[in-house]
Protein backbone atom coordinates (compact mmCIF):
# COMPACT_ATOMS: atom_id res chain seq x y z
CA UNK A 1 0.00 0.00 0.00
CA UNK A 2 1.23 3.60 -1.01
CA UNK A 3 2.16 6.28 1.35
CA UNK A 4 0.50 9.78 1.06
CA UNK A 5 2.94 12.40 0.28
CA UNK A 6 2.41 15.06 3.09
CA UNK A 7 2.18 18.48 1.34
CA UNK A 8 5.20 19.96 3.02
CA UNK A 9 6.97 16.70 2.21
CA UNK A 10 5.92 17.47 -1.58
CA UNK A 11 6.89 20.86 -2.03
CA UNK A 12 10.16 20.51 -0.05
CA UNK A 13 11.08 17.99 -3.23
CA UNK A 14 9.58 19.96 -5.78
CA UNK A 15 11.62 22.57 -4.44
CA UNK A 16 15.16 20.87 -4.35
CA UNK A 17 14.31 19.51 -7.60
CA UNK A 18 14.48 22.58 -9.29
CA UNK A 19 16.95 24.03 -7.06
CA UNK A 20 19.58 21.34 -7.58
CA UNK A 21 22.45 23.44 -6.09
CA UNK A 22 23.28 25.77 -3.64
CA UNK A 23 21.74 29.41 -4.63
CA UNK A 24 19.06 31.13 -5.80
CA UNK A 25 16.36 29.78 -9.07
CA UNK A 26 14.16 32.26 -11.20
CA UNK A 27 11.13 30.15 -12.51
CA UNK A 28 9.07 29.95 -15.31
CA UNK A 29 6.42 31.63 -13.39
CA UNK A 30 6.77 35.72 -12.95
CA UNK A 31 8.32 36.36 -9.61
CA UNK A 32 8.28 32.83 -8.15
CA UNK A 33 11.61 32.09 -7.16
CA UNK A 34 13.64 29.27 -5.57
CA UNK A 35 16.55 29.04 -2.69
CA UNK A 36 18.70 26.56 -1.64
CA UNK A 37 21.74 26.26 1.24
CA UNK A 38 23.48 23.22 2.29
CA UNK A 39 25.10 24.91 5.16
CA UNK A 40 24.61 27.81 7.30
CA UNK A 41 25.85 31.07 6.61
CA UNK A 42 27.09 34.69 7.33
CA UNK A 43 25.05 37.78 7.52
CA UNK A 44 24.32 38.84 4.37
CA UNK A 45 22.78 42.20 3.18
CA UNK A 46 19.90 41.45 0.74
CA UNK A 47 17.41 44.65 -0.72
CA UNK A 48 14.16 42.98 0.45
CA UNK A 49 10.97 43.53 -2.25
CA UNK A 50 7.33 43.28 -0.95
CA UNK A 51 7.10 39.05 -0.94
CA UNK A 52 5.95 36.11 0.74
CA UNK A 53 8.79 33.87 2.06
CA UNK A 54 7.86 30.07 2.94
CA UNK A 55 10.61 27.61 4.15
CA UNK A 56 9.91 24.21 3.39
CA UNK A 57 12.88 22.81 5.40
CA UNK A 58 15.91 24.55 7.41
CA UNK A 59 15.73 28.03 9.10
CA UNK A 60 16.70 31.67 8.41
CA UNK A 61 16.93 34.83 10.31
CA UNK A 62 16.12 38.20 8.98
CA UNK A 63 17.08 41.62 10.73
CA UNK A 64 15.81 44.91 10.56
CA UNK A 65 17.82 47.31 12.37
CA UNK A 66 18.14 45.82 15.48
CA UNK A 67 15.36 43.49 15.43
CA UNK A 68 15.61 39.93 14.17
CA UNK A 69 12.94 37.80 12.64
CA UNK A 70 13.27 33.89 12.94
CA UNK A 71 11.21 31.97 10.82
CA UNK A 72 11.64 27.78 9.88
CA UNK A 73 10.24 24.84 8.64
CA UNK A 74 6.23 25.54 7.63
CA UNK A 75 6.70 29.20 8.49
CA UNK A 76 6.69 32.22 6.37
CA UNK A 77 7.98 35.72 6.24
CA UNK A 78 5.89 38.36 4.52
CA UNK A 79 7.31 41.73 4.00
CA UNK A 80 5.27 44.61 2.71
CA UNK A 81 7.35 47.44 1.63
CA UNK A 82 11.08 47.83 0.06
CA UNK A 83 13.60 46.92 3.29
CA UNK A 84 17.16 46.84 2.84
CA UNK A 85 17.86 43.65 5.24
CA UNK A 86 20.80 41.17 6.78
CA UNK A 87 20.01 37.46 6.15
CA UNK A 88 21.12 34.39 7.65
CA UNK A 89 20.80 30.82 7.02
CA UNK A 90 20.78 29.20 10.46
CA UNK A 91 19.64 25.64 10.22
CA UNK A 92 20.76 23.75 7.09
CA UNK A 93 23.05 20.70 6.23
CA UNK A 94 23.92 18.48 3.13
CA UNK A 95 21.64 15.91 4.37
CA UNK A 96 18.81 18.32 4.98
CA UNK A 97 19.52 21.79 2.83
CA UNK A 98 17.71 24.88 3.50
CA UNK A 99 15.00 24.98 1.07
CA UNK A 100 12.78 28.33 0.42
CA UNK A 101 10.04 29.49 -2.10
CA UNK A 102 9.66 33.39 -2.37
CA UNK A 103 7.39 34.69 -4.55
CA UNK A 104 6.90 38.61 -4.84
CA UNK A 105 3.99 40.67 -3.91
CA UNK A 106 2.56 43.51 -6.26
CA UNK A 107 0.99 46.06 -3.64
CA UNK A 108 -1.24 47.28 -6.56
CA UNK A 109 -2.62 43.78 -7.17
CA UNK A 110 -3.07 43.43 -3.52
CA UNK A 111 -5.61 47.01 -3.90
CA UNK A 112 -7.44 46.08 -6.87
CA UNK A 113 -7.98 42.44 -4.79
CA UNK A 114 -9.80 44.62 -1.98
CA UNK A 115 -11.17 46.85 -4.09
CA UNK A 116 -13.02 44.16 -5.69
CA UNK A 117 -14.16 42.20 -2.61
CA UNK A 118 -18.00 43.37 -1.57
CA UNK A 119 -18.28 45.11 1.81
CA UNK A 120 -19.71 42.03 3.15
CA UNK A 121 -16.77 40.36 2.43
CA UNK A 122 -13.62 39.09 4.54
CA UNK A 123 -11.23 40.87 2.72
CA UNK A 124 -14.04 43.66 2.37
CA UNK A 125 -14.62 44.17 5.95
CA UNK A 126 -10.87 43.65 7.15
CA UNK A 127 -10.61 46.75 4.78
CA UNK A 128 -12.63 48.94 6.73
CA UNK A 129 -10.56 48.41 9.90
CA UNK A 130 -7.58 50.86 9.34
CA UNK A 131 -4.58 50.05 11.57
CA UNK A 132 -2.00 52.35 12.88
CA UNK A 133 1.62 51.68 10.67
CA UNK A 134 3.61 48.53 12.20
CA UNK A 135 6.62 47.03 10.84
CA UNK A 136 7.01 46.03 7.09
CA UNK A 137 8.54 42.49 8.24
CA UNK A 138 6.35 39.86 10.03
CA UNK A 139 6.38 36.09 10.94
CA UNK A 140 3.50 33.23 10.48
CA UNK A 141 2.60 29.16 10.58
CA UNK A 142 1.71 28.85 7.70
CA UNK A 143 -2.13 27.60 7.26
CA UNK A 144 -3.22 24.18 5.21
CA UNK A 145 -4.83 26.55 2.92
CA UNK A 146 -1.75 29.30 2.22
CA UNK A 147 0.39 25.67 1.79
CA UNK A 148 -2.00 24.24 -0.24
CA UNK A 149 -2.23 27.10 -2.96
CA UNK A 150 1.74 27.29 -3.07
CA UNK A 151 2.46 23.70 -3.80
CA UNK A 152 -0.43 24.34 -6.71
CA UNK A 153 1.35 27.32 -7.84
CA UNK A 154 4.96 25.22 -7.61
CA UNK A 155 3.66 22.71 -9.49
CA UNK A 156 2.26 24.13 -12.37
CA UNK A 157 6.39 24.32 -13.45
CA UNK A 158 5.76 20.82 -14.29
CA UNK A 159 2.97 21.48 -16.62
CA UNK A 160 4.38 24.86 -18.45
CA UNK A 161 1.25 24.83 -20.75
CA UNK A 162 -0.89 25.62 -17.99
CA UNK A 163 1.66 28.27 -16.55
CA UNK A 164 0.02 31.14 -18.08
CA UNK A 165 -4.47 30.22 -17.57
CA UNK A 166 -3.67 29.49 -14.03
CA UNK A 167 -0.67 31.11 -12.41
CA UNK A 168 -2.63 34.28 -12.35
CA UNK A 169 -5.96 32.43 -10.92
CA UNK A 170 -3.84 31.04 -7.44
CA UNK A 171 -1.60 34.14 -7.12
CA UNK A 172 -4.68 35.82 -6.68
CA UNK A 173 -5.63 33.36 -4.53
CA UNK A 174 -2.54 33.46 -2.36
CA UNK A 175 -2.79 36.87 -1.65
CA UNK A 176 -6.36 36.75 -0.79
CA UNK A 177 -5.12 33.94 2.01
CA UNK A 178 -2.28 36.36 2.77
CA UNK A 179 -4.90 39.33 3.51
CA UNK A 180 -6.97 37.19 5.74
CA UNK A 181 -3.78 35.73 7.78
CA UNK A 182 -2.36 36.71 10.96
CA UNK A 183 -0.64 39.51 9.86
CA UNK A 184 -2.69 40.11 6.79
CA UNK A 185 -3.50 43.43 8.26
CA UNK A 186 0.21 44.56 7.26
CA UNK A 187 -0.13 43.88 3.51
CA UNK A 188 -3.44 45.20 3.43
CA UNK A 189 -2.79 48.91 5.10
CA UNK A 190 0.49 48.86 3.23
CA UNK A 191 -2.26 48.98 -0.06
CA UNK A 192 -4.82 51.25 0.88
CA UNK A 193 -4.02 54.77 -0.35
CA UNK A 194 -5.44 56.28 2.54
CA UNK A 195 -3.87 55.11 5.67
CA UNK A 196 -0.57 56.06 6.21
CA UNK A 197 1.81 52.84 5.24
CA UNK A 198 0.75 53.65 1.96
CA UNK A 199 1.89 57.10 2.46
CA UNK A 200 5.39 56.21 3.85
CA UNK A 201 5.68 53.69 0.84
CA UNK A 202 5.45 56.24 -1.40
CA UNK A 203 8.30 57.95 0.75
CA UNK A 204 10.21 54.78 0.59
CA UNK A 205 9.87 54.54 -3.14
CA UNK A 206 11.02 57.96 -3.72
CA UNK A 207 14.16 57.40 -1.81
CA UNK A 208 14.99 54.28 -3.46
CA UNK A 209 14.95 55.50 -7.20
CA UNK A 210 16.78 58.82 -5.95
CA UNK A 211 19.27 57.15 -3.06
CA UNK A 212 22.03 59.10 -4.77
CA UNK A 213 20.15 62.63 -4.35
CA UNK A 214 20.53 64.72 -1.08
CA UNK A 215 17.61 64.45 0.79
CA UNK A 216 15.32 66.68 2.43
CA UNK A 217 12.87 65.32 4.68
CA UNK A 218 10.49 68.65 3.67
CA UNK A 219 9.96 67.69 0.17
CA UNK A 220 10.11 63.49 1.44
CA UNK A 221 7.10 64.62 3.72
CA UNK A 222 4.87 67.11 1.48
CA UNK A 223 4.75 64.61 -1.59
CA UNK A 224 4.15 61.80 0.94
CA UNK A 225 1.43 64.43 2.14
CA UNK A 226 2.41 63.73 5.57
CA UNK A 227 3.93 66.43 7.94
CA UNK A 228 7.60 66.07 8.88
CA UNK A 229 6.75 64.80 12.34
CA UNK A 230 4.06 62.22 11.52
CA UNK A 231 6.48 61.20 8.44
CA UNK A 232 9.10 60.36 10.98
CA UNK A 233 7.04 58.55 13.58
CA UNK A 234 5.14 56.17 10.97
CA UNK A 235 8.92 55.54 8.57
CA UNK A 236 10.57 54.45 11.49
CA UNK A 237 7.26 52.13 12.81
CA UNK A 238 7.34 50.52 9.32
CA UNK A 239 11.02 50.68 8.78
CA UNK A 240 12.72 50.86 12.17
CA UNK A 241 14.81 53.86 10.73
CA UNK A 242 14.51 57.29 10.15
CA UNK A 243 14.32 58.22 6.43
CA UNK A 244 17.92 59.85 6.26
CA UNK A 245 18.85 56.21 8.36
CA UNK A 246 17.33 54.01 4.92
CA UNK A 247 18.87 56.20 2.91
CA UNK A 248 22.26 55.74 4.22
CA UNK A 249 21.89 52.35 4.29
CA UNK A 250 20.83 52.22 0.79
CA UNK A 251 23.84 54.14 -0.26
CA UNK A 252 26.27 52.13 1.77
CA UNK A 253 24.88 48.84 0.31
CA UNK A 254 24.51 49.80 -3.46
CA UNK A 255 28.31 51.09 -2.56
CA UNK A 256 29.16 47.31 -1.69
CA UNK A 257 27.08 45.45 -4.58
CA UNK A 258 29.16 48.24 -7.12
CA UNK A 259 32.81 47.21 -5.58
CA UNK A 260 31.75 43.25 -5.66
CA UNK A 261 30.12 43.25 -9.00
CA UNK A 262 31.29 45.51 -10.79
CA UNK A 263 34.67 45.79 -9.42
CA UNK A 264 35.21 49.61 -8.83
CA UNK A 265 37.34 51.47 -6.10
CA UNK A 266 35.64 52.70 -3.13
CA UNK A 267 36.27 56.33 -4.15
CA UNK A 268 33.94 56.15 -7.00
CA UNK A 269 31.40 53.58 -5.33
CA UNK A 270 31.27 56.19 -2.70
CA UNK A 271 30.98 59.20 -5.37
CA UNK A 272 28.45 56.83 -7.63
CA UNK A 273 25.87 56.43 -4.27
CA UNK A 274 25.91 60.13 -3.14
CA UNK A 275 28.95 60.41 -1.19
CA UNK A 276 31.00 64.27 -2.11
CA UNK A 277 33.83 62.95 0.61
CA UNK A 278 35.88 59.39 0.59
CA UNK A 279 36.62 60.21 3.99
CA UNK A 280 33.62 60.32 5.05
CA UNK A 281 31.92 57.29 2.50
CA UNK A 282 34.99 55.20 4.59
CA UNK A 283 34.52 56.09 7.52
CA UNK A 284 30.64 55.38 7.24
CA UNK A 285 31.27 52.35 5.39
CA UNK A 286 33.19 50.89 7.90
CA UNK A 287 31.15 51.88 10.90
CA UNK A 288 28.35 49.93 9.01
CA UNK A 289 29.87 47.15 7.99
CA UNK A 290 32.80 46.42 10.38
CA UNK A 291 35.62 46.47 8.05
CA UNK A 292 37.20 49.09 5.34
CA UNK A 293 35.20 49.44 2.08
CA UNK A 294 38.02 47.07 0.03
CA UNK A 295 39.11 45.05 3.04
CA UNK A 296 35.63 43.99 3.38
CA UNK A 297 34.64 43.09 -0.51
CA UNK A 298 37.65 40.78 0.14
CA UNK A 299 36.81 38.73 2.48
CA UNK A 300 33.19 38.85 1.52
CA UNK A 301 34.41 37.85 -2.37
CA UNK A 302 36.27 34.96 -0.15
CA UNK A 303 33.41 34.12 1.51
CA UNK A 304 31.57 33.65 -1.67
CA UNK A 305 34.19 31.50 -3.65
CA UNK A 306 32.92 28.74 -2.55
CA UNK A 307 29.19 29.09 -3.46
CA UNK A 308 28.00 27.60 -6.93
CA UNK A 309 24.79 30.20 -8.35
CA UNK A 310 24.54 32.17 -4.96
CA UNK A 311 25.18 35.80 -4.29
CA UNK A 312 26.36 38.77 -2.31
CA UNK A 313 23.22 40.63 -3.42
CA UNK A 314 19.79 38.86 -3.66
CA UNK A 315 16.16 40.09 -3.54
CA UNK A 316 15.02 36.62 -1.62
CA UNK A 317 14.44 37.32 1.98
Amino acid sequence: MSTQILPQDEIAALISRHAPRNGDYATAIGNLTFHRQSSTTESLFHAARPSVALIAQGGKQVTLGTETFHYSRMQYLLTSVDLPVQVRVVEASEAAPHLCVVLGIDIADVAALLDSESAGGAAGAAQQKILPATRGISVSDVSPELLDAMLRLVRLLDKPEEIAALAPLIRRELTYRLLNGPVGARLRHMALASSQSHQVGQAIDWIKHHYAQPLRIEHLAGMANMSMSSLHHHFKAITAMTPMQYQKLLRLQEARRLMLVERIDAGTAGYRVGYASESQFSREYSRQFGRAPMRDVGQVRAQLSGASTGTAYSVLP
